[in-house]
């Protein structure tokens, strides 16, 4: 009977994931109901900014901090294209993201040459040449930024202007980037991915690329975080030099770690809890800084993997233990 019974069934934890994947999109609908939409849409921006993150510093294994120039770039782009150029929606994000990419292609050649700290100072250092680079050029407005960003329809069909329509637009976009990284995580290049940032010296001497695979990650990641940024210029309809700030950079990587660096929801939960912490506690006479802060602290002394991590972590011991169990029984 020992052999009979199966330790944990993988179809059980499939059938729990399919049921939490709906229960979430379930609840994602009808959220608008409950809680102010274009806070949500603020969520899902920066949950999809995190995410992508996630890709190059959870999966890569290197810690960047010039996320916020693909990220505010191509809010300033496509703040610029759907204000002067008259572009429509679908193509003002489209735009932003191609900046993105070009910009994320530029980046990535010249930081992927070094590695953990190097990598860091680079990028922080393309980052901030980036930054004066917006603050200079004429389009952007200096302090001022791109205000008063239209919402035009999407595909001339599907009108934006409306908070509720739009936030079912910036759901849609939102799925379609977490199941981009979901794709790019489960696939051979994920795994391939994953060997490089375990032992990249092991993966050379098996004959990986590593660098193609660090700048091909570094590219995706640089896309979905325009893609995040396009979505915010939507919601805000403002484009400023916060978005392209190193802040912002900090701020993105301070939601993947107390959420959970490596984790496919970690950086959203993460995402989540910063921004409640925000919206919630700016009213009070303490600084919000103060807030993020204890919950980053509680997050490293009692989390040390993050939220998701942690969960994740906790989940094969019960189920091991439940298994050895059932090896006792006759």
């Amino acid at each position: 009977m020992a052999s009979a019974s199966l330790p944990i069934p993988q179809q059980r934890r499939k059938h729990l994931t399919i049921v939490l994947l709906l229960a979430s999109l379930a609840l994602l609908a009808i959220a608008p109901l409950f809680l102010y939409p274009v806070f949500l849409m603020k969520l899902l921006c920066f949950g999809l900014f995190a995410a992508a993150l996630n890709l190059v510093l959870g999966y890569g294994g290197m810690v960047a901090f010039g996320h916020a120039t693909f990220f505010g770039g191509a809010a300033y782009i496509t703040a610029h294209a759907l204000k002067v150029w008259g572009f429509g929606a679908g193509s003002g994000l489209m735009i932003g993201v191609a900046f993105a990419l070009v910009t994320g292609f530029l980046m990535g050649i010249i930081a992927i040459r070094r590695q953990g700290f190097y990598f860091a100072m680079t990028t922080l250092a393309l980052s901030q040449m980036a930054y004066f680079a917006f603050f200079q050029a004429p389009f952007t407005n200096a302090e001022d930024g791109i205000q008063r960003v239209p919402r035009p329809d999407f595909l001339g069909i599907v009108s934006l202007s409306d908070n509720l329509s739009l936030y079912y637009f910036v759901l849609a976009v939102f799925l379609l980037g977490m199941a981009v990284i979901w794709r790019v995580i489960h696939s051979p290049f994920g795994a391939s991915l994953t060997a490089i940032r375990e032992n990249e010296p092991r993966a050379l001497s098996l004959g990986y690329h590593t660098n193609r695979y660090k700048l091909t990650v570094f590219v995706i990641s640089a896309g979905l975080s325009g893609l995040a940024g396009s979505l915010k210029v939507l919601v805000f309809q403002i484009a400023t030099l916060t978005d392209v700030a190193w802040q912002m950079s900090g701020e993105v990587i301070l939601m993947t770690l107390l959420g959970g660096v490596g984790t496919f929801l970690g950086p959203v939960i993460g995402a989540a809890l910063v921004l409640t912490i925000q919206n919630y506690m700016a009213s009070t006479a303490i600084p919000v800084s103060i807030f993020i802060g204890l919950a980053f602290i509680t997050c490293v002394m009692l989390f040390r993997k993050g939220i998701v991590g942690e969960i994740i972590a906790i989940l094969p011991s019960a189920s091991s233990s439940g298994s050895d169990r059932r090896k006792l029984e006759p």
